[in-house]
Formats: structure tokens, C-alpha cells, sequence
């Protein structure tokens, strides 16, 4: 079995004059979840659509499973299950109907879909509804029996388009937990996100992409240590801001950053003994800040600091394969 489960090289695809995607390389073991991190538009539904046959890449090469994607996309497809962005699923069928249907598009057998059924059925716990009208369920029930007719011909690799989008938040934490448990059964997931905290949570490793260039890889830990480590922050009235900063340049050795906006202040931090250092500081004084705290850098702080934009400013996807006559 190759080492790399998924394995994509210097991938470019083109719709007209737009680069969805403009020489992207990333790989991974199988066995785990993989994050590919970016804003709507960024290309990730692009890369997921060529590792899933449905687009050729203009150039480049990518292999899952060992099967180059464009040589034999049949293959490929014997290997792989995908779930898009939006519930594929027939309304007027029942969620039984719907899952059968899809196993036997994957070639199984009458008794062996209807077999299959039954267990993912149970495992995203849709039993007690699987006899009823799709139309009649939920977005979060419609997400969640999406993933289950992905499942159902037993998928080496798994391609989760943005998988939460759109749905409540108690949906969406069973979907991680679903996800999660996938992954301990053996599954490899790739899985697209526009939300920091999902790819936090869930991915072994990350993948940010912007505007169809791979700008980063790492363990969400590793992004983070991109931009620093912990800071000190603090928020005081504005006529305490100038014996704070002196306070806070007297444990750092060095001037605190303002943020101009809010008056928050900040210093790097060690470890909690450099909050406890300026705490102690501020009682001296009897100073009582507005707010304190250690903060941790966030994903969110990795993408603006290594885009120059906060994740919802690039256009979406959509619009610009529109454009592009996509």
C-alpha cells in the first residue's frame, strides 16, 4: 500500500482566464483527518472535485489510494466516497431508499446494500428515522444520512466537502463526532472548512489555501507557533492606559502593543507567571483592568496574519466560476 494515501503534485486547473488552482502540493498518511483550511473561493472545492474524478487538473498529478486520478478515475472511485457541500439526497425517498440506492451504485449486491444500510443507518443514528420522507427531516438529519450514503460502499478515502456548513450547532458537533468516529474505524478523511475551529478540532494536520495557492501545512500547533507565542491581554480606562504600559514594559523588557481600535494592550507571555507578574503589578498600583487574560494564538490569528485578510473577505467560488463560464 503506498505511504501517501493522498498524493497531489504542482496541481494547476483552469476555467478560462481563472486559476481555481495554481500549483498545489499536499500529501498524507492514510488514517487520519486532513484539513484543508481556506475561505470560500480559496479552491478547495476545486481540489476535491479533481481527487474525486469529477474535474481532470489542467496540469500537475495527483493519486489517491495509489490510482493516478486522471489515468484510471474508475479505480479511484472503487476507493473513495464524497460528500458535497450540499445534502445530495432524493427528498421524496426515505432515508432507507437513499442510502440502498447509493450502495447499489456502488455495485453491491441487493442483499449486501440493504445490509450496509442497516449499519450505517445505526451508526449515524437514523434508524428510527430511516422509514420516513427525506423531506421530513432536518438539515442537520439531510447532512448526516448524506454522510451515510458516503459510507456505505466502505471507502478507503473519504472527501468531506465543508460537511457543516449551513446546519444548527448541536448538528453540527454529532457530525464531528461522526467524523471522529470514522477515522477510529479505519477511514481516511479529507475534509474542507472555512471555520477555524473545525479544522482545530478535528484535523491531525492542516492545509491552508487561499485564493488557489497552498500557503501553509503543519499540525494546528505548528501554524500557531507561526505567529508567536501566548500574549498577556488587557483592556483599562483610558486614564490608567499610560502607568499600565509602564507596568506591562517592565515585565516584558519592551513596549506593549496597542491595538488602537479598543485600547486592549499585550505582551508576549512565557507561561501563566507572566500574567501572575503583571496581575501582581496592577494590584500594587490598584489598578483594576476592564479585562485580563493569557490568550493563546488561534487559527483565525494564523490566517490574518499569514493571508493579510480575515477568512471572509475573498470572493466566493461560486461568483467567480460564474464568471469563468464553469
Amino acid at each position: 500500500m503506498t505511504k501517501n494515501i493522498v498524493d497531489v503534485n504542482n496541481v494547476v486547473r483552469t476555467f478560462g482566464d481563472v486559476k481555481a488552482l495554481d500549483g498545489v502540493s499536499l500529501r498524507f498518511e492514510p488514517g487520519i483527518i486532513y484539513g484543508l483550511l481556506g475561505p470560500n473561493g480559496a479552491g478547495k472545492t476545486t481540489l476535491i472535485r479533481v481527487l474525486a474524478t469529477l474535474l481532470k487538473p489542467t496540469s500537475g498529478s495527483a493519486t489517491v489510494a495509489g490510482i493516478d486520478v486522471a489515468a484510471d478515475p474508475v479505480a479511484v472511485r472503487t476507493k473513495i466516497g464524497l460528500a458535497g457541500q450540499f445534502a445530495a439526497v432524493d427528498a421524496y425517498l426515505t432515508g432507507r431508499e437513499n442510502v440502498e440506492m447509493v450502495g447499489r451504485l456502488y455495485n453491491l449486491s441487493k442483499h449486501e446494500a440493504k445490509r450496509r444500510t442497516e449499519e450505517v443507518l445505526e451508526r449515524i443514528d437514523l434508524i428510527d428515522a430511516a422509514d420516513r420522507q427525506v423531506k421530513t427531516y432536518s438539515g442537520g438529519m439531510r447532512r448526516r444520512l448524506d454522510l451515510a450514503a458516503s459510507m456505505v460502499g466502505r471507502p478507503e478515502v473519504l472527501f468531506l466537502d465543508e460537511p457543516t456548513t449551513g446546519i444548527d450547532p448541536r448538528s453540527r458537533l454529532d457530525i464531528w463526532s461522526l467524523i471522529e468516529d470514522l477515522v477510529a474505524g479505519g477511514t481516511t478523511i479529507l475534509l474542507t472548512t472555512q471555520y477555524l475551529d473545525e479544522a482545530d478540532q478535528l484535523a491531525a494536520r492542516i492545509g491552508v489555501i487561499d485564493r488557489g495557492i497552498m500557503i501553509a501545512e503543519g499540525t494546528a500547533d505548528e501554524l500557531k507557533d507561526m505567529v508567536g507565542g501566548s500574549v498577556v491581554q488587557l483592556t483599562v480606562r483610558a486614564d490608567d492606559r499610560g502607568a499600565v504600559a509602564d507596568i506591562l514594559r517592565s515585565v516584558a523588557g519592551d513596549d506593549p502593543k496597542v491595538d488602537d481600535s479598543n485600547g486592549r494592550m499585550s505582551i508576549p507571555a512565557t507561561s501563566a507567571r507572566t500574567l501572575l507578574a503583571v496581575a501582581g503589578k496592577l494590584e500594587e498600583a490598584a489598578i483594576t483592568p476592564d479585562d485580563i487574560g493569557l490568550r493563546k494564538p488561534t487559527l483565525d490569528d494564523v490566517f490574518l496574519s499569514i493571508t493579510g485578510h480575515v477568512a471572509e473577505n475573498t470572493e466566493p467560488e461560486k461568483k467567480r466560476a460564474a464568471r469563468s463560464g464553469r
